[in-house]
């Protein structure tokens, strides 16, 4: 089962001319999952990976740029006439701005689902949960955490055969559901004689803003990938503080303790270049990145390597050309 993560939008508090606001796509085999919808984020999913129709929309808070995008996107999913109902998942105070937005939104032809909650499951696939995880941001908010269901160990129908057992039988999906079946010769071969170890699912974990609290380390504990915020340098860290925000030390101390597979940060300021938030970062932690618009991260099952990076994966090739760093400077924003 693939497991990605698009970033949609990267920019702190106002875009800037190569940052959009926050926002992610999780893609899971067929399934779809946006995470915050910043004023844009329709047009970005338009200029990377197309205009999903998504199975869930999880907002992290209700600041602006994480939720302005929303009304635009939802109506114009009406007018590709969707027909299934939506999820719409959020902290207290979600419900509200729904019943106003929906002025803006006008009818739609299909329903919405909106869950509001501080904390818990909000959604449950067949082999794998999504938890709203409790932040500090000094306005109710909620982080995400997507954990996988442990997997069965690997099948060795070779050793199976070799102990008696018939090829193309039934008893070979036996022993793989963890059962025990008996061979023409009277053998009783157990599920543990020819299956491995389980094997671990995947975990990610984002953040949206907050600063570095227990239950994000909680949540993220063997994460995969760990997407925290990091609007500040450590030279600001009692702004970040007052502000309910992260510096990139912050994140990168809390991904280490955490020992995530990698760290990616995002919520970037124009304050800083990306390459001052990276080097604090990795001063505490190796494997952390400085997440762009379309970067693209891929999450393979843990034995089959590391979380892999793909700068501007998310992008169409022909747009993808020539696509950098150009444009961002460090410069005072307001705020």
């Amino acid at each position: 089962m693939d497991l990605d993560v698009v970033f949609l939008g990267t920019a702190a508090s106002v875009p800037s001319a190569t940052r959009g606001l926050s926002s992610v796509l999780i893609r899971r085999g067929g399934e779809r999952i946006l995470v915050d919808c910043g004023e844009g984020t329709q047009r970005q999913l338009m200029r990377s990976v197309g205009l999903a129709e998504v199975d869930l929309v999880f907002i992290t808070h209700l600041h602006a740029d994480h939720v302005l995008g929303l009304p635009g996107m939802l109506k114009t999913f009406g007018m590709r006439d969707r027909e299934r109902p939506l999820r719409i998942v959020g902290p207290p105070g979600i419900e509200r701005f729904m019943r106003d937005m929906g002025r803006v939104i006008g009818g739609l032809k299909y329903d919405l689902d909106v869950l509001e909650l501080r904390s818990g499951p909000v959604w449950q696939g067949d082999d794998y949960v999504i938890e709203a995880v409790r932040t500090q941001h000094g306005t109710p908010s909620i982080g995400l955490l997507l954990d996988e269901d442990d997997r069965p160990g690997r099948f060795d129908i070779d050793a199976a055969l070799a102990l008696g057992v018939r090829p193309n039988s039934p008893d070979l999906g036996v022993l793989q559901r963890g059962g025990e079946v008996t061979t023409d010769d009277g053998r009783t071969v157990r599920a543990e004689e020819v299956v491995g170890e389980h094997r671990s699912g995947r975990r990610l974990v984002y953040t949206g803003d907050t600063v570095p609290c227990e239950s994000v380390l909680e949540a993220a504990w063997d994460a995969t990938l760990l997407v925290h915020e990091a609007t500040f340098l450590h030279e600001d860290a009692e702004r970040a503080r007052t502000t309910g925000h992260s510096t990139a030390r912050g994140a990168a101390a809390l991904a280490a303790e955490a020992r995530v597979g990698m760290l990616a940060l995002t919520h970037v300021s124009t304050r800083y270049a990306p390459r001052q938030l990276l080097e604090e970062a990795q001063a505490g932690y190796a494997d952390a990145i400085v997440a762009r618009d379309f970067d693209l991260v891929e999450l393979p099952y843990p034995e089959r390597g590391e979380p892999r990076h793909v700068p501007r994966g998310g992008r169409p090739r022909r747009e993808a050309v020539g696509a950098g760093w150009a444009g961002e400077q460090a410069v005072e924003e307001p705020g």
